[in-house]
């Protein structure tokens, strides 16, 4: 259960930190690694979907059990993206600070699997939708 509460936890810090930065970094980004951004509809809502997940972490550090469910989803939102981004840097088609996060991405959602498991399944998978005691 303390493996699950802190390891969501900083998981969650961690990409609020380092995700909320860059809806101000447009710019920077279409210049450090070009080509610039070119539609920044999906720029945005990738962020603004990714810091929405991060908030869910949050949510299930301050009671994984009940949100135990939810861990699979997370640990699927971490892969999604970082397989397919090594794979693309083994292609040499991503810089290596992107390759960098996708492997962060990576032990996250092996974390969270891990979590999963350590929390068992204690209640009936009914429990999560039964209102907090």
């Amino acid at each position: 259960m303390k493996l699950a509460r802190i390891g969501f936890l900083v998981a969650g810090i961690y990409g609020i930190l380092a995700l909320t930065p860059q809806y101000f970094g447009e710019a920077f980004i279409g210049r450090k690694f070009p080509p610039p951004i070119t539609h920044p509809e999906y720029f945005y809502g990738f962020i603004g979907v990714v810091i929405v997940f991060h908030l869910m972490f949050l949510m299930i550090s301050k009671d994984p059990m009940r949100y135990r469910p939810l861990m699979l989803i997370a640990a699927a939102e971490k892969f999604v993206f970082g397989v397919p981004t090594a794979l693309l840097y083994v292609q040499q088609r991503v810089a290596a600070p992107i390759a960098i996060a996708a492997l962060i991405d990576i032990a996250f959602g092996m974390l969270f699997l891990v979590a999963h498991r350590a929390t068992g399944n204690v209640q009936s998978p009914s429990a999560f939708w039964q209102p907090a005691r």
